[in-house]
């Protein structure tokens, strides 16, 4: 008997444990040429901004052993048109969706969750902490603990009470545990890991960076094991947040190793690019993975790493 692959987002019971991860199905109408919207767990929204943004220069994409480098710069129509247009057709094909939101002040993410609250059929936010801000001198907000925590207050005092808010963590921090417990302690429901890892590529011909805008978020296979690693703290941290692992997953086995390292779903990315189908097929894999290990429940194996090892002590941890 297969195993129960289930999962809860919230209120909301999923089918399945593996997600599509942002950026990398846009709105789901690619997705949808090749797979059922509706037969992956959920499908996490390119992250979207108040207004419409054209994102950065040609070129912005990068091929680069076992991943790739993007500096697309969050280019979208804005949040009316998802929500006009987007939004509606996920729904009406029976998709569950987890809408990334972006932005670029504490005032514009708070609004953000404002709009989505007035919206019903969203599963969750993902609160795509990545981005610049305009206050502090264009750093991303993820590389604070403080202004990360400050975005995920915001957010989570404009959402609707029943919406789960998730912060979306970069891994290019010196200490991920202070970063993921400011966003806790503040108010996030459960966090989503890594985003892409700042990366560069030059191209010797012409002596000049690959990339327009000089530099590029390295995403697939080539991160998987700093995802892992960014993981397992935070399991050891507080086990009741609930994780989202992303990075680099492309089949069951990879699928398998976020789990024991800690995540509770799991998010597949770049290999949607390379296999539109892949969420299926790393769900099929993650179940004959599981056969072979004789587990009934993927959530029985959440964690299953660390074995006895001891969690953080109570003085540090971070409130459940």
């Amino acid at each position: 008997m297969p195993a129960d692959m289930r999962a809860r987002l919230g209120q909301t019971e999923l089918p399945n444990l593996v997600l599509a991860a942002a950026g990398c199905a846009g709105a789901g109408r690619e997705l949808a040429q090749f797979v059922d919207v509706a037969r992956v767990g959920a499908l996490i929204s390119k992250s979207i901004m108040a207004e419409p943004h054209t994102g950065n220069p040609a070129p912005r994409l990068a091929e680069t052993p076992s991943g790739l480098l993007n500096s697309v710069g969050l280019q979208g129509p804005g949040v009316d048109a998802f929500l006009q247009r987007d939004l509606p057709w996920l729904l009406s094909r029976g998709a569950r969706v987890v809408v990334s939101i972006a932005g670029h002040s504490i005032r514009e993410y708070a609004g953000l969750a404002t709009r989505l609250s007035d919206t019903a059929g969203v599963t969750a936010i993902e609160v795509n902490l990545s981005c610049p801000d305009a206050e502090d001198a264009g750093q991303p907000f993820a590389l604070d603990p403080r202004r990360s925590g400050s975005v995920i207050a915001a957010v989570r005092g404009s959402a609707r009470y029943d919406i789960p808010v998730f912060a979306k963590l970069s891994p290019d921090v010196t200490d991920i545990v202070a970063v993921a417990g400011a966003c806790v302690t503040a108010g996030a429901d459960g966090l989503s890991l890594v985003n892409t890892l700042l990366g560069m590529a030059i191209d010797p011909a012409t002596m000049r960076p690959v990339l327009a805008g000089k530099y590029g978020g390295l995403s697939g296979p080539a991160i998987r094991p700093v995802a892992v690693r960014c993981v397992s703290p935070l399991w050891a941290a507080c086990a009741a947040v609930p994780i989202i692992g992303t990075g680099g997953v492309r089949t069951g086995r990879d699928a398998l190793e976020m789990l024991l390292a800690g995540a509770t779903m799991i998010a597949v990315g770049t290999e949607i690019l390379h296999d539109p189908s892949s969420c299926s097929r790393v769900l099929r894999e993650l179940e004959e993975e599981l056969a072979a290990l004789g587990v009934d429940r993927a959530a029985d194996v959440v964690g299953r790493a660390h074995g006895a090892m001891a969690r953080i002590p109570s003085g540090k941890a971070w409130p459940a």
